[in-house]
């Protein structure tokens, strides 16, 4: 398709066409932007972002094809451009996809329900590619914008295509069915999620089968009433493929029996099926499956084979340390050339290491020629500047003069790697992405390559702390400025890998405690302004030799601090803090005179900010006093701006604060524990997520006999015979000993089990009687804002120092999905 088609099919008029270029990649994220001539930029824009305001850095970094929706420079200033205004910029990548998938008469399943959707995806993607060649979604990318972006990558060498769809209000669902053009769908479910987005669940149920309004056939399951009810309304009975185990259908699924971990399945009253788990989700999925493999006529010895394979799909990109001061991306479930592009995108966002290498398996079934294939890997690695390469597999190896211009090493198989690994880790302080089809077992890829830490470990999902940034954003100005605290630690989450989220999103500020927090991050790439809220005459140094900025608080320390520049020819940015009632660190209003004239004296000193603290904004008993708090500030920076004739950056909000009073957001504020997902105030608390999992596992299960005590000081007193289990984690790891006795309890297996006897310091006990639980299986101490409050309630402190005081020892994963 060229340039020159497009302001037919989206209904817009081109501003300037320069060169009819052809179209071949989409962008829609400048900070994801490949440079290409034939790259074209959709402006989008929504109530907290705005892709207008980075057309004019992509064209300077060589992009040259823009469709927008409102244009305000001036052309002259864009010579080599081509450029479309549209009514609506999504609206029109919508319209330029459909139309793109209407070039292709293959058959296209198209997967929607509320749950479920992405792993049915993934396993029937692992069925069919072992026949055709499958143009499948990327992990989830199932939105108004991740499907059109999935279906782009549909090419002639496709012989099936797989999507996934889902909606959050209504009318959502049929621009997708224009997309997607399926020809045999899968209704996995419905449930709750998204309901705020629909008058009921039959509006709900009656939009997602919008998707399906063209297909030769749909799969779903007759025990849903509510889906079976709307279905028969909506399609003819002999486009239904329902499937039950409860009723009769035209495939029915008969659960015969469950043991060793696989459940055993009548098929059609007939054949006996052996499926590799047991939970009902993992059942329910598999049953969309059998019933799609068999529509499709695959033999039941085939079927057989393809789900004894099914494990539950990595659905994220996990951020892993490493040995040799490494970090490593896991992405290890399986390997296509959209998924690659995912995942190489996540590591240029990655600034922790100056050096990124790629360890990349065998790619199956893309349906190029293998000389073509590992050609466009080459180049998708040229492109985001990858320079150290490892490629494992016979496939891959046999094109080793495909890689050109990148340090490329080459190993026929997994194992044979690992014994190029057994003495050292050849590479230091570098980002290495590990991704592989599942039967190439990069886990033992990872498991080798990861820091040495005991099991316990600290989940943190990146898309939830975004997703709360996003909220706090969405409650300010649009030209407040935005500072986040990533001091201790970033609130016990690693502040190195938040900073560098919070500068991929493009925060203003960051905020440190001491100064070399924010050494560390300077080291690692953060270029963000920083400010330092503690420092003394030691580390006078490295505030200038680092552009860090301090809080100023006290006579003596500005006056040392102005001295110091004077002494080396040096200026610096500087925060003065107004004690407006805190009484913790600051200049008091009255001082705020001699401050002036103290001022004057230094002009080294740079005032960018003055702020305070409020003591008292997330309860509503001191809001006069937060009010007297505001009054004062305001006084103090009116006397300061008028007499020094500056214009700083003001702020005095922190979280509780941007929450309840708007009225005092100035010119920026503090975002600290809220972007972890508690909401102090209790206001929004339902709108945030808590990015933070904290999990360990068991590591012995034994029975106790009546009148025996379990742990230190024999505080866990047994009155019937019980089954006790020991977990890997104690007060070293953060884990309090206040949560002991009976007052907290963790969740194993989805069932909640208290905590019995006292917290040891690197392990404790908890008695799981009665419940499904075997040595190895995962334990979850908190995993979202209740489980967290819960915790913070039973040691009598509050969610701020149960994030804190989790131990550096436990390891921090960092996942995005």
């Amino acid at each position: 398709m060229n340039f020159s088609q497009l302001a037919k099919i989206m209904g817009g008029e081109i501003l300037q066409m320069v060169e009819n270029r052809k179209i071949e990649s989409l962008l829609i994220d400048s900070r994801k932007a490949v440079i290409s001539e034939s790259a074209l930029f959709f402006a989008l824009q929504g109530p907290r972002h705005d892709g207008h305001q980075f057309v004019e850095t992509l064209y300077r970094q060589g992009i040259r094809q823009f469709v927008v929706q409102k244009w305000e420079g001036t052309l002259r200033d864009f010579p080599d451009a081509n450029i479309i205004i549209v009514p609506n910029s999504l609206r029109a990548m919508q319209a330029l996809v459909a139309k793109h998938r209407a070039q292709f008469g293959i058959p296209v399943i198209a997967v929607t329900g509320s749950n479920g959707k992405t792993v049915v995806k993934e396993w029937l993607h692992e069925a069919l590619s072992k026949r055709w060649v499958v143009c499948s979604s990327p992990k989830s990318y199932n939105s108004q914008v991740g499907v059109p972006l999935s279906v782009w990558a549909l090419n002639e060498r496709h012989q099936i295509g797989l999507f996934e769809a889902g909606i959050s209000q209504a009318g959502e669902m049929q621009r997708l069915q224009v997309i997607i053009q399926p020809t045999l769908g899968i209704f996995t479910n419905i449930g709750s999620a998204h309901a705020a987005g629909f008058e009921s669940q039959e509006q709900k149920v009656r939009e997602k089968l919008m998707l399906f309004q063209e297909v030769e056939a749909l799969v779903y399951c007759k025990d849903h009433q509510l889906i079976d009810k709307q279905v028969k309304s909506f399609l003819k009975d002999s486009k239904l493929l329902a499937w039950s185990t409860e009723h009769q259908a035209p495939y029915r699924y008969k659960i015969v029996g469950k043991e060793k971990g696989q459940t055993i399945v009548k098929v059609n009253e007939q054949d006996l099926l052996f499926l590799p788990f047991v939970d009902e989700a993992s059942l329910e999925n598999t049953f969309h499956i059998l019933t799609v493999l068999q529509f499709l006529e695959y033999s039941m010895e085939d079927i057989q084979r393809i789900v004894k394979q099914f494990k539950a799909p990595s659905m994220r990109l996990e951020l892993k340390r490493g040995v040799q001061e490494n970090y490593i991306i896991d992405d290890t479930y399986n390997n296509d050339l959209l998924g690659l592009e995912m995942a190489l995108d996540f590591l240029v966002q990655q600034n922790q290491r100056p050096v990124k290498r790629v360890i990349l398996s065998d790619i199956a079934q893309s349906g190029m020629s293998e000389e073509e294939l590992y050609q466009q890997v080459n180049r998708l690695l040229s492109d985001r500047r990858i320079t150290h390469f490892v490629g494992i597999g016979s496939q891959i190896s046999a094109y080793q003069s495909a890689f050109q211009g990148i340090e490329a090493t080459f190993f026929p198989d997994t194992e044979s790697f690992l014994r190029s690994l057994e003495h050292q880790i050849p590479w230091q302080e570098e980002l290495i992405l590990v991704k592989g089809a599942r039967h190439f077992g990069f886990e033992q890829v990872v498991r080798e390559l990861e820091a040495k830490v005991h099991g316990t470990r600290l989940e943190l999902s990146l898309d939830a702390m975004a997703e709360n940034l996003n909220f706090y954003r969405s409650l300010l100005k649009p030209k407040t400025k935005l500072m986040v605290m990533v001091k201790a630690f970033a609130y016990g989450s690693g502040n190195l890998e938040v900073a560098q989220l919070l500068q991929y999103h493009r925060v203003d500020y960051l905020g440190v405690a001491f100064p070399d927090e924010g050494v560390e991050l300077r080291k690692n790439g953060i270029h963000l302004p920083i400010m330092v809220m503690n420092c003394h005459e030691d580390t006078f140094e490295a505030l200038v030799r680092y552009q860090l900025e301090p809080e100023i608080f006290g006579f003596g320390q500005l006056k040392a601090f102005g001295e110091f520049l004077r002494a080396n020819g040096k200026q610096s940015s500087i925060h003065l803090k107004i004690d407006s009632g805190m009484h913790r660190l600051g200049f008091m209003p009255s001082e705020i005179p001699a401050l002036i004239e103290q001022l004057k004296n230094y002009p080294e000193l740079k005032v960018k900010g003055i702020f305070s603290h409020l003591s008292g904004a997330d309860e509503a008993q001191f809001n006069d006093f937060s009010h007297e708090q505001a009054r004062r500030f305001q006084e103090a920076v009116s006397l300061l701006k008028a007499e020094l004739n500056i214009d700083p950056l003001c702020h005095l909000c922190n979280s509780a604060g941007i929450v309840r009073f708007p009225e005092y957001h100035f010119d920026m504020v503090r975002l600290g524990i809220g972007l972890h997902g508690v909401e102090v105030t209790g206001k929004y608390d339902q709108a945030l997520k808590v990015p933070a999992r904290l999990k360990t596992f068991i590591s012995q299960i034994k029975e106790i006999p009546a009148g025996e005590t379990v742990g230190y000081s024999r505080k866990g007193k047994v009155e019937a015979t019980k089954k006790i289990a020991t977990i890997a984690i104690g007060y070293a790891d953060g884990f309090q000993r206040a949560f002991g006795n009976g007052r907290v309890k963790v969740k194993i297996n989805g069932q909640r089990v208290p905590i019995i006897g006292n917290v040891c310091m690197d392990m404790c006990m908890v008695d799981v009687t009665g419940i499904a639980a075997k040595e190895g299986d995962e334990v979850i101490l908190f995993d979202d804002q209740k489980s967290l409050l819960a915790l913070s309630e039973a040691a009598g402190t509050i969610p701020y120092e149960v994030l804190t005081l989790i131990s550096n020892r436990v390891k921090r994963v960092y996942f995005h999905e």
